[in-house]
């Protein structure tokens, strides 16, 4: 009998490691064979721990279980019983999405090469060993891939610009750096699927002619960062990293980084400095890291799910992904929802659903069973949705037309007891804490935003006006995306949910 039992670190958290450990005493107990396999999470945070048994029919799944689940489902023989949910490809939520990235997470054994290779792995890298660099950029440009991490940069563009620079040395970086609220996709492919990632940089090294990868990782992910260094150690060992990739002559190492717990260090800039070893601050542009990046050689800078996806492109052919998507958002997302949510997790699909689709459908409406007040799309710089802009297309353009960001795409959701004021200042004290220091309206701006939504609260109703001042002061002023986000929680509350802050002048009355 083989058992899955998720290692990811929210699996861990639900107690997926006490669970694996009863089952393997209580197959020994019993004089059973069982083999268990720590897999990476599907994705269905709420039946975490997910436990699925291997059979003719495909994998079933139970969960949520716990420790004292274990002997009567070992008693049912892992058949008919309360937690059993059916079959993982069947259960609603997994079986409408559209899993290209994470098409094999949760599905293998994370650590194994030829798990990897047996569902599909290493095709798209063979196939971009016999093309030129130039193809492969082609390749990915048309597949029309932008940038999962925020910005939405088409990632062809950023790599034609490398390739085409003239340097003894270029790198590929990883921004591993996940530190959204309500983001989790990146630690779900580090922790799941280890080998996606570092076939898309070797990919990407071929494509622009670069040798040398880094994979920077938050230091709260300690899971992922022991798994992507497994990973790595035995990709080298295999032969998939080193001199002679595959044996086709490239070279192309990894090193794993780990940060040291800056939020600011997720702005590439910063990470790069941070990567050099020194303080994690902003750097001016131009030049762009393309040109001048880590150690000032030309670098490529992608978020892991960006990179990710490039096997599947080069594995498919860029017309297939591009099929998905709407508008200029094209290919697939994985939508991460979290929050006040009944059904939270991981949901890859095509852009193009609406946001009450996600919410009202997938997410099942609030936990807690009150009405839906507000979204916030994007992390904590994120706009805050309400429930009149919830026909918006989910795409880069069709939220950037409603003064919102797709950002890593995570959602975060409120029900109609969240205070929107205050919502909207601790995304300016969220930027006091986090600013690097080096550009005057973040520094100063958030701190003072943070006073201006006292004195609102006070009862300042002249305030307001300030406050939109010094928001696109921020907005259009500051050096990164950390003081130039910072406005939209704020402003998308001020404008969305006016009576939050009228209550607040009527309670100071």
């Amino acid at each position: 009998m083989k058992i899955f039992v998720p290692r990811d670190a929210a699996a861990k958290a639900l107690g997926a490691d006490e669970v694996a450990a009863t089952i393997a005493a209580e197959a020994t107990r019993r004089g059973m064979d069982v083999t268990i396999v720590r897999n990476g999470t599907r994705g269905m945070i709420w039946l975490e721990p997910l436990v699925e048994v291997e059979t003719d029919k495909g994998r079933m799944a139970f969960g949520p279980v716990a420790e004292g689940d274990v002997a009567n489902l070992f008693d049912a023989n892992f058949g008919k019983h309360p937690l059993a949910q059916g079959l993982t490809e069947e259960i609603p939520f997994f079986k409408s999405q559209t899993r290209l990235t994470f098409q094999r997470c949760g599905v293998i054994d994370p650590l194994s090469l030829g798990d990897y290779e047996t569902h599909g792995g290493l095709v798209g890298l063979r196939r971009a060993l016999g093309m030129t660099g130039a193809e492969i950029v082609a390749e990915v440009t048309d597949s029309g891939l932008r940038g999962r991490g925020g910005a939405g940069f088409p990632t062809g563009i950023k790599w034609k610009t490398v390739a085409e620079a003239k340097a003894d040395q270029k790198y590929i970086v990883v921004n591993a750096d996940e530190g959204d609220s309500a983001t989790f996709a990146d630690r779900m492919i580090m922790e799941g699927d280890p080998f996606t990632l570092i076939e898309g940089m070797i990919i990407a090294g071929v494509a622009v002619g670069a040798t040398k990868g880094y994979v920077y990782i938050r230091s709260e992910y300690p899971d992922a960062i022991e798994v992507m260094d497994r990973a790595v150690n035995n990709g080298r060992a295999a032969g998939l990293l080193g001199v002679n990739v595959l044996g086709s002559g490239h070279t192309f190492d990894i090193e794993v980084r780990v940060g040291a717990g800056a939020y600011v260090c997720g702005e590439e800039t910063s990470l790069l400095n941070s990567l050099e070893g020194k303080r994690g601050v902003v750097r001016a542009k131009p030049p762009l890291p393309a040109l001048q990046g880590f150690m000032g050689k030309p670098t490529v800078v992608n978020n892991v799910i960006s990179l990710a996806t490039v096997p599947v492109i080069l594995e498919r052919g860029a017309t297939h992904y591009r099929d998905f998507g709407l508008g200029r958002s094209r290919g697939t997302i994985p939508l991460q929802i979290a929050g006040n949510v009944k059904f939270g997790g991981l949901y890859e699909t095509a852009f193009g659903l609406t946001l009450g689709q996600i919410v009202d459908e997938i997410g099942g409406g609030t936990a807690s069973g009150r009405p839906v007040k507000a979204v916030q799309v994007g992390g904590p710089l994120g706009a805050y949705f309400p429930r009149a802009l919830f026909d918006t297309p989910f795409g880069y353009e069709e939220f950037a037309g409603k003064d919102g960001l797709v950002g890593h795409a995570g959602l975060t959701i409120f029900d109609d007891s969240a205070d929107m004021l205050k919502q909207a200042r601790f995304a300016l004290e969220f930027c006091a804490i986090e600013s690097c220091g080096k550009c005057t309206p973040c520094r100063i701006g958030a701190v003072r935003g943070v006073e201006t939504v006292d004195r609102i609260a006070a009862g300042d109703a002249g305030a307001k006006d300030i406050l939109t001042d010094l928001c696109n002061t921020m907005k259009f002023g500051s050096l990164c995306a950390l003081g130039g986000f910072t406005p939209y929680p704020v402003m998308s509350a001020l404008t969305h949910f006016p009576d939050d802050f009228a209550q607040a002048k009527e309670a100071a009355e």
